[in-house]
């Protein structure tokens, strides 16, 4: 697994899901490899009151109910589509959900503006077809039909970035749960076993780029991802995340609390003057979302490893910020200058720390940047 960019969440934790695994005796649906109740500790975490003989760490950060509601979903004849802001965690909670009922997260189709009904359907081999004509072992399974077959979960990204006849396509399968193969004759029906369902993920922010039909939202469950607001809760996904990005990259670097409370506070001082905006050209075009405060964590991190010494700092911290959030020019270079002069250089003046630095690491960003 070393020898992997980013494993899956099956490879990541693969040991910690078989010692799951031979320890559960609770029941299970269809061919779940671990029971609702199993899936839930994988994700959420083990906890005192549960008795286990080691402690499963907690991989998504958010409220038990979403979960439960989620595995609930995936039990029944009903698609789960997880909606909510950019960076809330859909894609991370569909990974893991995936891992955890059936092993295998990565039957996986991206929904975007090229996406085609074949993509979610079959295409076929050309040259098995010019040398041996039209047959199952000519036909090019897409991810989800992969599923269908073996009972197990298809993974549908960003949904509502396809166009409105890929989305149609998913109708018959989410209600007839088969494929029908009209250039096969006798073989020309792919059924779908038990433990097959489809878990979608949209961005609320994508509403009216391609919206779901009445019939498609029929079929789908939805739960929505909120943005996490409570402070305590998004620094562990911010520090869990973060040394995650640290051990791919072997650094061996602590990031300090005040710090972190530097970053936090930022953002929070960031949406804050957005929900006051009156119009968008006072918003910066990013959604900071947390997990676009990983991004700039990790790029602070990975700037002061490679070219300082090695060691965070307020400086290299409030560098990344501006360079990963000034994405429109002049407009957000004037948004955030405005939010270092007229925020944080006064809490600087007063609280002092490592607030100062952090102004001064900003106006140089914005001074290369201008």
């Amino acid at each position: 697994m070393s020898d992997l960019l980013r494993a899956p969440a099956e490879l990541k934790y693969a040991e910690e899901l078989a010692w799951l695994e031979s320890i559960d005796d609770n029941p299970k649906p269809f061919s779940w490899r671990l029971s609702p109740k199993m899936v839930r500790l994988f994700v959420l975490g083990s906890e005192r009151s549960d008795g286990l003989d080691r402690e499963v760490a907690q991989k998504w950060f958010g409220d038990r109910s979403i979960v439960e509601r989620a595995i609930v979903t995936l039990a029944s004849d009903r698609g789960l589509l997880l909606i909510g802001d950019p960076g809330t965690g859909k894609s991370w909670l569909a990974e893991l959900l995936a891992a955890a009922v059936c092993r295998d997260s990565t039957l996986v189709v991206q929904g975007t503006a090229g996406t085609t009904e074949d993509h979610i359907k079959y295409s076929w081999n050309v040259s098995m077809v010019i040398a041996k004509g039209q047959s199952r072992e000519s036909m090019i399974p897409s991810p989800i039909m992969t599923a269908m077959e073996s009972g197990a979960i298809g993974r549908f990204e960003e949904l509502t970035r396809a166009t409105s006849d890929v989305q149609d396509a998913l109708i018959s399968i989410l209600s007839e749960k088969y494929v029908s193969v009209p250039e096969l004759d006798g073989d020309g029906i792919v059924f779908a076993k038990p433990g097959f369902s489809v878990i979608a993920t949209a961005n609320s922010r994508d509403r009216g780029v391609n919206d779901l039909s009445s019939a498609l939202k029929r079929r789908f469950n939805f739960v929505r991802i909120p943005v996490v607001t409570n402070k305590k809760s998004e620094a562990e996904i911010v520090r869990f995340r973060t040394e995650e990005l640290l051990r791919r990259h072997s650094i061996e670097l602590e990031v300090p609390p005040t710090l972190l409370d530097v970053l936090l506070q930022s953002f929070a001082d960031l949406r804050a003057s957005a929900a006051a905006a009156g119009s968008d050209d006072e918003k910066l075009e990013s959604a900071l979302s947390t997990a676009e405060q990983i991004g700039v964590l990790e790029d602070a991190v990975l700037h002061g490893n490679f070219f300082g010494e090695r060691t965070l700092t307020a400086r290299t911290l409030a560098s990344s910020l501006v360079g990963s959030l000034a994405r429109r020019e002049p407009e957000d270079l004037a948004i955030l200058n405005k939010y270092l002069h007229g925020v944080v250089e006064p809490r600087g003046k007063e609280q002092g720390g490592e607030w100062p630095e952090f102004l001064e690491g900003g106006r140089d960003a914005i001074a290369t940047l201008s």
